[in-house]
């Protein structure tokens, strides 16, 4: 369970850095271009955007990375990305891969017990 949500965390990590260099990027073509939030509409919450485009991929990559080792703190750090990427970004066609690997994957190492003994690591 610890390899999965190792492999979960950092590929739900990977697909969110992608998000995340889309959705900062439309801020800033938005920011400069008003005649854009005419036509498409404005961002509500850019800072929102900004800070969970940046924070979520990393710790989504971290919370994998700990995954084998630190299966508790990994398991958060993927739960907390999943929900932060949930909260700015919403739940669509782009963002419904990296959440579900986020989340999963933080659900599999919190599960985790370490494999050579039979309790968890709580």
């Amino acid at each position: 369970m610890r390899n999965a949500a190792l492999m979960l965390g950092i590929i739900g990590g990977l697909i969110a850095m992608v998000v995340g260099f889309f959705s900062y990027g439309w801020t800033e073509v938005t920011a400069r271009h008003a005649e854009l939030t005419e036509v498409f509409g404005a961002v509500e919450n850019v800072e929102l955007i900004r800070a969970a485009s940046f924070v979520a991929p990393v710790l989504a990559i971290a919370g994998g990375a700990m995954a084998k080792v630190r299966a508790l703190w990994g398991g958060i750090c993927m739960l907390v990305a999943g929900g932060l990427m949930y909260y700015a970004f919403g739940f669509g066609v782009f963002t419904m891969f990296p959440i579900g690997f986020c989340v999963l994957g933080g659900i599999l190492a919190l599960a985790a017990g370490r494999p050579d003994e039979p309790k968890s690591h709580f």
